[in-house]
This record gives structure tokens, C-alpha cells and sequence, in this order.
């Protein structure tokens, strides 16, 4: 298994204290297993399962595959108490009860899900839909739907930090709008099937998560930046270099999921993610050429992508009061500390693969 994911995983285990006991012996799918946030997830249910070998975690793990097998998933896959299985959310087959869902099924880079706009809405909409049948007519004690922070679109300056009950400012149009409108919609179905028919969902919205297990082609800022520094490249900024951001570190965003799913209210959505530092992508891009020990520089460029800055917010900052008042979650990595240990885990990866 990659140390560095156990290295989170085992973080993220820690602050779950006691929470973790209630996992243990349950039967758990997990759709989007390959993805980013389903690598930190599998490797925190492994943990979970090791320290209770009498009562172990049972999970099975589903992923269309689209993108490849990573790496680390053999290990995973060779343990009995995970089962893989390659199929495409909308339509693999529901024959199981379990005991908790958790559907992470998406495409959340910018760069691939514009180019691939009906998948993502089928897996947000579609696969969503259908796993909300299956817990309905199964029971579930727990189902978590892994929205977004872009379901705020670019909200206005006296709305950010960003509570839950913003209503968002969001195109239906735009080169966005498939995954921003497929997710409100997604949080919609969630929200029905708590209220009309008494299925315990939860939701999360996600704030710029990165860490381990983010692919460096992935086309995120933070794997970008990355990718650049470690190839003794300048980094390229798209645009003026002034929007900013925050923040998550992985294993800190999945103790706060795993919270969500645990103790969250039905049909309720949680922020998760870092209130500060709100950094602009021109010091984040200066932070990671320092942290990567390289001298090259931070410039401006023009995309080939005609339409990559609309819709882009301008701010994206939560407030995560409700997460941290309903659920315990709080936040501990600090954001250089976070860059650190994507770069090492980037550069071990990188060795790997020549």
C-alpha cells in the first residue's frame, strides 16, 4: 500500500476516535473508488478494518475505470475485505443490501468533465438516482452524496466566507454547467428522498481538497503547479493571478466526510473545507516553486481555452461553522505543510514511473 496514503489514512483514522467503532463490521459501497477522494477513502477503510480483524469493514468498490487503474489500488484489490468492481454507476448492478453508500462516482476536474459534459451529468444525476432507489427499497443507516463548492458559483463579497444557506449564483448555460447544475440537482434528489421518503442522505460540498492521490495530469491548480515546479518549468498563470482560494488537506477533508455520513442530519450539506489561508493563485504558485526547491518564476500566459476563465469565481472560501458545530470537524494540516507532502508523494510517484 502507498505509505503515503497510509500515512493519511492513519491521520484521518486518529481523529475519528471512537466514530470509526461504528463502521466496524458494516457493509459499505463506495462508487468513484479509483478517484482522488475514493483513494484516501479506501485506504482509511483499510486501516479501519486492520485494527478490528474480527470485525472487519467489508467494502465493495466501484469505478467505471475511465481514467486507468492507479497504481495503488492492486494492493487494495488483493485484500479480502475489499471487492473491486469495474462497472459504470448508471449501470452496475444493485443486488446487495449495505449498510452505508457513499457516492463519490464524478468527474470533478474542469478539464476533463467539460470535455466529457453527458458523463458527468449521467453519474450525478443518473447513477445518483438509482443508488437512492436502491437505499430506499433496501434501508441504508447512512448515505453520503459528494457534491461541490461550485454549486455557490461566484457568489458576491458580502456572501464569502460562504454558509450553506447561500443559494448560489450559478449558470445552467455555461462551460460549467455541467457539473455545477448536475450537483445542485444531485443535492435536490438528496434532499427528496430524506424528506418524502425517510433515506438518511447526507451532503458534503468539497472546497479545493488535495493531497496524495491526486493524479498530477489531474488538471487541478495544485497538480498543475506541482507538475510544473517538479519539471523545472515556470509556472504559467491563466489569468491575473488574483483570485484566490482555500485550501483542505486530504486527510483532514476526509475525516470531515466520514463525520458527515456518521453524525450529519438527513438531507442536510456540510462545507468542507479550510477557512483560511485565502491565498491568491499567484502566491500559492510562488509558495509551491519554494517548497519545491526551484528557481524558475511565476508568469502570465494566455489558455488555448477560449472559455477557461468564465464562470471561474473569483473567491472560493467557506465557512464551515455548521461542520465544525454539528460534526467536530476541524481542519489541522497547514497549507505549507500540505504542498510538502503532495510534492514528496508527487516525486516518489514520479521515480515509479520513469
Amino acid at each position: 500500500m502507498n505509505s503515503h496514503l497510509c500515512r493519511d489514512a492513519d491521520e484521518a483514522v486518529a481523529g475519528l476516535g471512537e466514530l470509526a467503532e461504528r463502521l466496524a463490521g458494516k457493509h459499505l459501497l463506495l462508487t468513484g473508488a479509483a478517484g482522488f477522494l475514493g483513494a484516501q477513502l479506501l485506504h482509511v477503510f483499510a486501516r479501519i478494518s486492520d485494527a478490528r480483524a474480527a470485525r472487519a469493514l467489508r467494502v465493495t468498490a466501484c469505478d467505471s475505470f475511465q481514467r486507468g487503474r492507479p497504481s495503488w489500488l492492486a494492493a487494495l484489490a488483493a485484500r479480502g475485505d475489499i471487492e473491486i468492481v469495474s462497472a459504470d454507476v448508471t449501470a452496475m448492478p444493485l443486488a446487495q443490501r449495505f449498510d452505508y453508500i457513499i457516492h463519490a462516482a464524478s468527474i470533478a476536474s474542469p478539464a476533463f468533465y467539460r470535455r466529457f459534459p453527458v458523463e458527468t451529468i449521467d453519474a450525478n444525476v443518473i447513477g445518483l438516482r438509482r443508488l437512492l432507489g436502491h437505499a430506499e427499497a433496501t434501508g441504508v443507516e447512512g448515505f453520503l452524496f459528494f457534491s461541490s463548492s461550485e454549486i455557490y458559483g461566484d457568489p458576491p463579497q458580502e456572501r464569502i466566507p460562504t454558509r450553506e444557506d447561500f443559494p448560489g449564483l450559478v449558470s445552467c448555460t455555461g462551460p460549467r454547467a455541467c457539473y455545477d447544475e448536475s450537483k445542485r440537482l444531485g443535492e435536490t434528489l438528496c434532499v427528496a428522498f430524506a424528506r418524502a421518503r425517510g433515506v438518511p442522505t447526507r451532503i458534503v460540498r468539497p472546497f479545493n481538497n488535495y493531497g496524495p492521490g491526486l493524479a498530477i495530469d489531474d488538471g487541478r491548480v495544485l497538480a498543475d503547479f506541482c507538475r510544473d515546479a517538479l519539471a523545472g518549468r515556470d509556472i504559467v498563470l491563466f489569468s491575473d493571478g488574483s483570485p484566490t482560494r482555500t485550501f483542505c488537506y486530504v486527510a483532514d477533508a476526509v475525516g470531515g466526510y466520514l463525520r458527515a455520513l456518521l453524525l450529519g442530519g438527513d438531507g442536510e450539506a456540510y462545507n468542507i473545507g479550510a477557512e483560511r489561508p485565502e491565498i491568491s493563485m499567484r502566491e500559492l504558485a510562488s509558495t509551491v516553486l519554494a517548497r519545491a526547491g526551484s528557481g524558475r518564476a511565476v508568469r502570465a500566459g494566455a489558455s488555448d481555452d477560449a472559455d477557461y476563465l468564465t464562470d471561474n469565481p473569483r473567491r472560493r472560501c467557506p465557512d464551515i461553522g455548521k461542520a465544525r458545530a454539528q460534526l467536530g470537524f476541524a481542519p489541522k494540516v497547514a497549507l505549507v505543510e500540505g504542498i510538502e507532502r503532495l510534492l514528496a508523494y508527487y516525486r516518489d510517484e514520479l521515480a515509479l514511473t520513469g
